[in-house]
């Protein structure tokens, strides 16, 4: 009988230790931030600032100097004491909620079978339980695209808050767009053998006739939407495509798949198009610039694609994609657990020459530009949600950045997760 409540209250234990963060309820009260340092994300920063908002949306931003807090008695009322305040940050490109340990199939839900499963979405297999996701917050990203995984046409992303019950209370964006892998025509010197030819892709035409033919397809089935007998799911998810309603988000990372995909798509009269990954952009400025492609800058934190390279080439190329004036956001699409250094990447930029304010941008406003969501968060403005972070010191340091306290559409989020629940547990214990 002993061993039973042993079992009984080692698996109550376990349970309570593995538990997320309660999600909170909707903002039912006006609250201001004042006395802080507000970086609004488009480049401002107001020195003595303050901040208001109300039922998730910003009423108020400004300078605190000329204001008493008797003009905000109904508000709850928070003295920063000069912390800094910044817009929620937003990871592009991730698996957060549909991973939580990649050694182990059973928790990966990102990777559907098959070459073209364009009628997948990530929005109905969102987990809102999953531990990874405070993970991420406590580093300040608040918003995630949750993105399908695969070989060719993965499917639907959808924008998602990092907090809810479920993934109905978590979205955000719903299908914000449709995710296509594009071939490599060549692969790099294989490491292990020590070659250093590159070798070709043998199956790169039949790939690439493999989109030529869906895009037809889905064309076809589009102009004649109102004559169709029977629904077609994969072509049916790209009917928003042709409307314009969707963004077509094109993994490609060497030249010739940027140069090539891009064509591909414009010939299709497919034109609202994002490039994911993009290791050779800085050999594709031109034809980024002229075809006025918005860059999700994958993973800086790398070593070069080629031999002859500047060793710290990828840390250079935000400030190389950002003086040609080239939207840029940064993501890293990597493995899980890296993603939650979102913005130190950022601040490697800095140190290779990306102004600070800009910086912070390609992690909240100009990502907020790229996923088409400007008008309600990347930046704190008037009207905007209530996306909000504030730290003790500066979040692209990774040895000041500390978030004290974070909203999400005004509601004030539990920051702890299990590594501070352990934390705090041992050192409860080793300082006795």
């Amino acid at each position: 009988m002993k061993k039973i409540y042993f079992l009984f209250f080692l698996l109550i234990s376990q349970d309570i230790y593995s538990q997320v963060p309660e999600p909170v309820s909707k903002q039912d009260k006006a609250i201001i931030l004042y006395n802080a340092k507000v970086h609004v994300g488009n480049g401002t920063i107001i020195e003595n600032g303050y901040i208001c908002f109300d039922s998730g949306k910003i009423t108020h931003i400004g300078d605190f100097k000329n204001k008493t807090l008797r003009n905000f008695e109904s508000h709850i009322q928070i003295d920063l004491n000069n912390e800094l305040v910044y817009p929620g940050l937003i990871l592009p490109i991730s698996k957060v909620g549909l991973e939580d340990i990649s050694a182990i199939r059973a928790t990966r839900d990102h990777t559907e079978i098959g070459d073209i499963n364009s009628n997948i979405r990530t929005l109905t297999s969102y987990n809102t339980d999953s531990e990874m996701i405070s993970t991420f917050r406590y580093n300040g990203i608040l918003l995630s695209q949750v993105t399908p995984d695969g070989d060719l046409i993965t499917g639907n992303s959808s924008i998602m808050m990092m907090e809810g019950w479920n993934w109905e209370d978590a979205a955000y964006k719903v299908d914000n767009g449709i995710h296509f892998k594009w071939p490599r025509k060549t692969y790099p010197p294989s490491r292990r053998s020590g070659s250093t030819e590159f070798r070709s892709n043998s199956n790169y035409k039949s790939t690439v006739d493999k989109i030529h033919k869906f895009l037809i397809d889905a064309r076809s089935y589009f102009d004649r939407r109102d004559n169709i007998d029977e629904i077609n799911l994969k072509l049916e998810a790209m009917l928003s495509v042709f409307s314009g309603k969707k963004k077509v988000y094109i993994h490609a990372n060497s030249r010739e798949q940027i140069i090539e995909s891009v064509q591909t798509f414009k010939r299709h009269d497919i034109n609202d198009l994002v490039i994911v990954g993009a290791d050779d952009a800085y050999y594709t400025i031109d034809f980024i610039k002229e075809n006025n492609l918005p860059i999700l800058l994958n993973n800086i934190h790398r070593t070069p694609s080629r031999n002859q390279e500047d060793v710290d080439l990828p840390y250079k190329l935000p400030y190389l994609l950002y003086k040609e004036g080239i939207l840029v956001g940064l993501t890293a699409s990597g493995s899980l657990h890296s993603q939650r250094n979102l913005p130190f990447l950022a601040g490697t930029s800095v140190a290779y020459g990306v102004p600070k304010e800009e910086a912070l941008k390609m992690i909240s406003y100009n990502t907020a530009k790229i996923l088409g969501i400007e008008d309600i968060t990347g930046s704190l403005e008037v009207g905007k949600d209530a996306n909000i972070i504030v730290s003790k010191g500066d979040i692209l340091d990774m040895r000041t950045s500390q978030i004290v306290h974070a909203f999400i559409t005004g509601r004030e989020i539990n920051l702890n997760g299990k590594q501070q629940i352990l934390y705090d547990r041992f050192k409860r214990k080793y300082s006795n």
